[in-house]
């Protein structure tokens, strides 16, 4: 996709950079991404024993248990 250059040029895009386009009422806006964030968090869950399911459980647990100590048992 080719960029206008003074588009580039205010949101300091070079050949090779990654961008983001996000769509909000029928807007488009362009960013640079941050590819920093990307980085340090690609696989930060590979070794989780945890699956995304018994990850929801456990934390609806935690959350039902802390409100019954907050509000009392019904």
């Amino acid at each position: 996709m080719t960029i206008p250059k003074d588009v580039r040029k205010i949101i300091d895009v070079k050949e090779g950079d990654e961008v983001m386009f996000i769509v909000d009422n029928n807007r488009v806006v362009l960013t640079k991404t941050k590819d920093d964030i990307i980085q340090r968090t690609a696989g930060i869950w590979k070794n989780m024993e945890e699956t995304g399911a018994d990850f929801q459980k456990r934390i609806r647990k935690e959350s039902e248990k802390r409100l019954r100590r907050i509000y009392g048992s019904s």
